[in-house]
């Protein structure tokens, strides 16, 4: 009966966490009116033909193989490797151990990043 139950208690707790990641994943972006985000195809193809610039001297850069780095305006390097998602959202693993993603989006005539906090940081 024990073993039971705590097959129960499991398969609760496997069900919450999933519900929770859907919703989570559903809600995460801080969109605003007119953001377009990349399909995974097209945001591909963003990325491999262009390195990304931002206005704090900042650059990410997308290598083959999945290699990643940002580039600090100090030239210090942050390395990992990076997966576009289904919702054309990348997702970096740094070789630190520091995860994080981020949606990239179309506002007009400017292309945008969007953090997991809803920060917003346009391109060069």
């Amino acid at each position: 009966m024990i073993r039971k139950g705590n097959r129960l208690i499991r398969l609760f707790c496997i069900a919450l966490f999933v519900s929770a990641s859907a919703t989570a994943s559903a809600a995460e972006w801080a969109m605003r009116t007119g953001d377009q985000p990349f399909e995974a195809a097209e945001l591909a193809a963003f990325l491999a033909s262009q390195e990304v610039r931002f206005y704090d001297g900042g650059r990410s850069e997308y290598g083959p193989d999945d290699a990643y780095a940002y580039v600090y305006s100090s030239e210090d390097r942050a390395e990992g490797k990076f997966r576009i998602m289904d919702d054309g959202s990348v997702c970096i693993a740094f070789d630190n151990g520091f995860s994080r993603c981020d949606l990239y989006v179309r506002s007009g005539d400017r292309v945008l990043l969007i953090d997991e906090k809803g920060d917003r940081f346009p391109l060069r």
